[in-house]
C-alpha cells in the first residue's frame, strides 16, 4: 500500500561547473519537492544518513556533468516505509543502504561477477531516472532528476529495489551509508580485484573517502605490508595511526623507488595514476577506481608493462556486486575487522551542503555526515 505524493526538503544542484568556492556561488539550494509514491519494484526510504563523495562534487563542478536540476546524493541509508507492487523480500521498517549503480540482472554485462557495470544500469543513471526509465521528483519549476538512482540528500527516496541492500539493525546509519559507496569501492577494490595474500604487500595511493576505505580493507586482511601514499601528512599520520605499515608522500615514494605486489589507485587524477603506475612491483597488479575529468591524459612507459609482466586493471565501484559484499564488510565491521568509524570525518547539516563540498574539494575531509532527525 502506498501513499499520494509527499513534500519532502532535498539538496538540488542547479547548474555545473559554478565557481568556487560554492559557499559563495551557491549552485545547491535547498528546496520543497514533491516526491511521487513507489510504483512497481520501488520502493520508499526514510533517509537517516547521508555523506558526501567526490562523485557528487565531480557532478558540481563539472568534471562529470549530469543532466540539472538534480537532486544529489547517492551514498546514503535509510529505514524502508513503503513497498511498491511485487516487492516481496523486504520489510517495511528494516535498514537498508542505497547503492549508486542498480544492476538489472539481465545484461551481458551482469554476468560478469561485477567485473563489468550494467549497462542498463549506468545508461539510466546518466539520464537522471531509476532503473526502469522513472522519475519520482518534481519542484515549481518542472521535474528535478534523480542522482545515480538514489538522490540521498533529502528526507526521502524513492529507489528501485535493485538500488538498495538490506543491513542489520545494529549498524549505525553513518556506517551503513558509507557501505554504498566508500567501501564498496576501496574495499572492493582490495577484495575483489587485488585480493592479496598473506605474502603479498599492497599500497593504496590516495587516502581520501575510498582510499582510506581500502586501507582498512586492506589491513583487515592482514598482507605482508600495506602501504599508504598522500600528499596530506595529517592522512599519513592516520594511516600509520590505523595500521600501514610504511607511509609515503608520493614523492618520497617515487625517489625510494617504492614498489608493491597490489596497488590501488583512489585519486583519479593522471599524476596519481602516474605514481601508481611507477610502484607497481615485478609481476605486480595496479587497480585504478579514480575517476579523472573527461579527456585527462596520463604517461606510462608500456615496455615496463611488457617486460616486467605487469597488470592494470579498471575497477567500477570496486568490481563489486553489492548485494554479495555489502553483507561481507558488514560483518568484518560486526567483527570489529574493519572499523569504519575512521571514515567520518564529522558531521553537517543538509543546509550546509555547500560548505561540505568546498571541504571535500579541500582534501582536508573524509566523509562528512548529514544526519536526518525525522
Amino acid at each position: 500500500m502506498t501513499t499520494a505524493t509527499r513534500k519532502i526538503r532535498g539538496a538540488v544542484l542547479n547548474e555545473i561547473g559554478a565557481e568556487a568556492p560554492f559557499a559563495e556561488s551557491r549552485p545547491i539550494t535547498i528546496d520543497t519537492l514533491e516526491l511521487t509514491a513507489p510504483g512497481p519494484n520501488e520502493l520508499l526510504v526514510r533517509i537517516e544518513a547521508a555523506s558526501i563523495c567526490h562523485s557528487d562534487l565531480s557532478v558540481v563542478n563539472g568534471s562529470r556533468p549530469r543532466p540539472v536540476p538534480m537532486l544529489l546524493g547517492h551514498e546514503a541509508a535509510g529505514i524502508v516505509e513503503e513497498l511498491g507492487e511485487g516487492v516481496t523480500d523486504v520489510e517495511i521498517g528494516q535498514r537498508v543502504v542505497l547503492t549508486f549503480l542498480p544492476r538489472c540482472g539481465e545484461c551481458r554485462e551482469c554476468g560478469t561477477d561485477g567485473k563489468l557495470p550494467c549497462s542498463k544500469g549506468s545508461a539510466t543513471n546518466e539520464e537522471g531516472v531509476l532503473l526502469e526509465g522513472t522519475n519520482h521528483l518534481t519542484r515549481h519549476d518542472g521535474e528535478v532528476k534523480h542522482h545515480l538512482g538514489c538522490s540521498g540528500f533529502a528526507e526521502y527516496a524513492v529507489v528501485d529495489r535493485r538500488s538498495i541492500v538490506p543491513v542489520g539493525d545494529d549498524v549505525p546509519p553513518s556506517i551503513a551509508a558509507v557501505l554504498g559507496c566508500a567501501v564498496l569501492t576501496g574495499g572492493g577494490a582490495v577484495l575483489n580485484a587485488a585480493n592479496p595474500t598473506k605474502d603479498d604487500t599492497i599500497a593504496i595511493v590516495g587516502l581520501g573517502g575510498v582510499g582510506m576505505a581500502a586501507l582498512l580493507t586492506a589491513i583487515a586482511q592482514s598482507p605482508a605490508e600495506v602501504i599508504a601514499v598522500d600528499m596530506n601528512e595529517d592522512k599519513l599520520r592516520l594511516a600509520r595511526e590505523w595500521g600501514a605499515t610504511q607511509t609515503y608522500t608520493s614523492v618520497e615514494a617515487e625517489e625510494k623507488g617504492i614498489t608493491a605486489d597490489f596497488v590501488i589507485e583512489a585519486v583519479g587524477h593522471p599524476r596519481a595514476f602516474e605514481t601508481a603506475f611507477k610502484m607497481i612491483g615485478f609481476g605486480g597488479t595496479m587497480v585504478t577506481v579514480g575517476l579523472p575529468a573527461p579527456g585527462a591524459m596520463s604517461q606510462v612507459e608500456p615496455v615496463k608493462i611488457t617486460g616486467r609482466a605487469e597488470t592494470i586493471i579498471g575497477s567500477y565501484l570496486g568490481s563489486a556486486v553489492p548485494s554479495r559484499d555489502i553483507p561481507k564488510f558488514e560483518q568484518l565491521w560486526r567483527e570489529g575487522k574493519l572499523p569504519l568509524e575512521h571514515l567520518i570525518s564529522n558531521e553537517i547539516s543538509l543546509d550546509e551542503i555547500n560548505e561540505g563540498m568546498d571541504a571535500l574539494a579541500s582534501g582536508t575531509v573524509l566523509r562528512q555526515v548529514m544526519l536526518f532527525d525525522h
